[in-house]
């Protein structure tokens, strides 16, 4: 899949993520966490259960893509709230 492919497929799966999760980020961030998303989601959907990996523009790459996305954000949310009750 082609850089343009990924920054298109990133964009989008951000963008769901973002809605899904309820956020504030800007458009880079959607799109950066978009295209991590979709490397986390395709590493856990293909290498641990087997399931899909990114294959192109299509359903079932953009549905891993916003799985790995919503992780992402949730494992971001999780270490930026623990580091701000320490820093008191």
């Amino acid at each position: 899949m082609g850089i343009l492919a990924w920054i298109v497929l990133g964009a989008i799966a951000g963008f769901i993520a973002n809605l899904i999760m309820g956020g504030g980020e800007g458009l880079i961030m959607m799109i950066i966490l978009g295209i991590v998303g979709a490397v986390v989601g395709g590493f856990i959907a293909g290498t641990v259960l087997g399931v899909a990996d990114i294959t192109g523009l299509n359903l079932s790459s953009l549905v891993v893509a916003v799985f790995g996305a919503v992780v992402v954000i949730f494992v971001a949310r999780f270490f930026q709230s623990r580091g701000a009750s320490k820093s008191v």
